[in-house]
Order: structure tokens, then sequence, then C-alpha cells
């Protein structure tokens, strides 16, 4: 009770429903838009507040969300009194495994070598169009997914943000999960949002027919924080 609340981005709704809370709760709103502003600036991350503007470089974090996360913990330290060092640390030394994590050493990277590969272990659509986003800032690359999920999830709605970014989708069960959806499921619902997709016994026999056909191109792992747990420690 009584303690500031920071929002990011949120529909008008949205921001309704946590004002309204806030008010009950006697807790301060700092809202974007309202009392905190952020953006990307030429290469830069641009964030301005009652106390004046800072000009950081960009989140270490890949993905354009990651400037509205940013600018979240900035509003946060900044009412906090922290200094502008402060918050540069902040954006330039999170570390946040499964989102959108670069996988650079262990055995499925040398799997294959060659192969620009990524985890992430977003699940629903809001996810996978901030995975959409991300793919589609980067350098073009012929771009395949390795991607298993839950049967509790909605694949179809996260199948497909995905679509105009990806050459092929490589479905897995999860290991050792009894909830995983079913390869061939995943697989059918790909299909269905417009993907080109194959079915694969394991991530690492998807990876090694990958870089087998097309050795440099980039692979994202995907779907599930599960699966992400899995490959975190089947990679080492």
């Amino acid at each position: 009770r009584g303690v500031p609340v920071i929002v990011g981005p949120q529909t008008d709704d949205g921001l309704a429903v946590i004002e309204a809370k806030a008010a009950r709760m006697g807790a301060p709103v700092l809202a974007f838009g309202q009392h905190w502003h952020v953006a990307e600036d030429r290469g830069r991350l641009v964030f301005q507040d009652e106390n004046g503007l800072l000009d950081l470089p960009l989140p270490n974090l890949p993905g354009p969300h990651q400037i509205q996360n940013a600018g979240a913990a900035i509003a946060a330290l900044r009412h906090l009194g922290r200094d502008e060092a402060a918050c540069e640390a902040a954006v330039t030394r999170a570390f946040w495994p499964a989102r959108m994590q670069r996988l650079r050493h262990g055995p499925l990277v040398d799997l294959a070598p060659k192969v620009e590969l990524w985890l992430d272990g977003g699940h629903n659509p809001a996810g996978a169009e901030a995975v959409a986003a991300t793919l589609a800032r980067m350098p073009k690359r012929e771009t395949h997914l390795i991607c298993g999920m839950l049967n509790t999830k909605d694949v179809t709605g996260y199948m497909a943000p995905l679509a105009a970014e990806v050459t092929r989708l490589h479905a897995v069960s999860i290991p050792g999960e009894k909830n995983t959806l079913p390869a061939d499921v995943t697989r059918d619902a790909a299909r269905s949002a417009g993907l080109d997709a194959v079915i694969a016994d394991s991530v690492a026999e998807a990876l090694a027919g990958i870089a087998a056909k097309s050795p440099e191109v980039r692979v994202l792992i995907c779907g599930s924080l599960y699966l992400a747990g899995s490959v975190l420690r089947e990679n080492g």
C-alpha cells in the first residue's frame, strides 16, 4: 500500500484497471506517456521524465519491446534517486536467459558451428509478436524455428505472427514433459498459420539436419520455457 507503480505502455482499458486498483491501494501511478517517455532515436535509447532527459546506449537485450521494458526499469531507478550511471548499467548489463538469448558455446552449438543460434522461451501470441518484430529488425537471413510447446498454450495464436519471418519450422516434442504438445500437432498448427513445417525427433536432430543442408542460416529454438530449460541443460 502506498508504493509507487511504474506502468509501461498499456491499452486505455488496461491502464484504467491499473489506475483504479492503485487508487484503492493509495499507490501513485507513474505511467508511460504521462510521467515518463522512452524511444529509440538514431541508435540510442532516449528517456525523459520530470527530472530531465537521458541519452543511453540501446538495451543489451535484443528486440524493440526491450526499449519499453528498459524505460520502465529506468523510471523505477530514477524514482529511487539512482544516477545516470546506474541507469546505463541497467540497460547495458541486463541478461535474461531464454529471452532471445544467443547461444555461442556448448554441444548444440558444436553440432552447427556456422549457424546463428538463438533461444527464446516465449509461449503466447504476445511473445511471438515480440520475437517476430525482433527477427524483422535483424539482418536478412534464412531463418528456421525449432519449436516445441505445451498442450495448454494457444499454439495457433503463437504461430501466426511468425509466418512472415520464417523459412521453415521444425516441430519437436518437449523432452520429459507430460504436457508437451505432440510434434505432429505443432507441425499441423504451423502449417495452418502458413508456415512450411516438418517434424524432428529432437532439437539436436533438427539442428543437425538444418546445418547439413544450410550451414549458415539463423535458427531460433522457441515455443516454451520448458523446452528452453531442456536446451540450456543439454547445451551446458
